[in-house]
């Protein structure tokens, strides 16, 4: 199953997705990305993979040719840390690869854009995160191969339950043993 969580910045998509990974009890695999905050205000963002390896991926000091609004974004470190990952999982076939996000500061890395084309081809559980507006062709592929799910207000507690039952096999709307709402 191939699913593709979007909705508004801010709305819970990490969130989501980290709470899939805890659903899941280690059949999850993959990365997701979190803001790093210093005097209470966003100084950048960091990958986490799910083996707890983490790398800067983007921060307001550093030096670095790529920048996506006041970030440097490191696509160097980013190329070293995720895809290679990510590249072994696709050999590996775990029950479920995520990917937090496919956005703009990802898609800076030529490595990563030739792995999103790969992974639109491949076979498997997949769960990607999209930016809503269709910046790049990639976003649009994803968006037209994988099934779609708009995060809210009003339904981000229950989508990471939703997910689950898809990936195994129910129609998404069972409890599987937990609250639904």
């Amino acid at each position: 199953m191939k699913l593709a969580l979007t909705g508004r910045p801010g709305i819970g998509k990490t969130t989501a997705v980290k709470r899939v990974f805890e659903l899941l009890k280690g059949r999850a695999e993959g990365f997701w990305t979190e803001e790093i905050r210093k005097g209470g205000r966003r100084w950048g963002f960091k990958v986490v993979r799910s083996d707890g390896f983490e790398c800067l991926l983007a921060s307001v000091e550093g030096n670095s040719q790529y920048r996506v609004g006041r970030y440097r974004v490191f696509v160097d470190q980013f190329n070293r840390c995720a895809v290679p990952f990510l590249n072994k999982l696709l050999s590996k076939k775990p029950f479920l690869i995520v990917i937090d996000e496919v956005g703009k500061m990802e898609l800076l890395s030529r490595d990563f854009q030739d792995l999103c084309w790969k992974i639109l081809k491949e076979e498997g559980n997949f769960l990607v995160t999209l930016p809503l507006k269709n910046f790049h062709p990639i976003v649009l592929e994803f968006k037209k191969t994988f099934k779609v799910i708009h995060l809210t207000l009003e339904n981000r507690d229950s989508i990471p339950f939703k997910i689950v039952n898809l990936l195994e096999g129910r129609d998404g709307e069972e409890e599987h043993g937990f609250p639904s709402k």
